[in-house]
């Protein structure tokens, strides 16, 4: 079986949480608690794109925003 965070062929979401953090998640696997969807289904490189151009600055809200 091959593992869905790492299938290539397969289709993902960039979810993010309340401290604007990104998570690329495998479209099949049902969103988690404390995230929601900032980009709907896509290619695994598609994704990643998104979350590339949407999160530029990594660190947590919080400390963005105490800084």
């Amino acid at each position: 079986m091959t593992n869905p965070f790492e299938d290539e062929d397969g289709l993902y979401l960039v979810l993010v949480n309340d401290e604007g953090q990104h998570s690329l998640w495998p479209a099949i696997i049902a969103v988690p608690a404390g995230w929601r969807v900032a980009h709907d289904r896509d290619t695994r490189q598609g994704c990643l794109e998104h979350i590339e151009r949407t999160w530029t600055d990594l660190r947590p809200a919080s400390v963005r925003e105490a800084g």
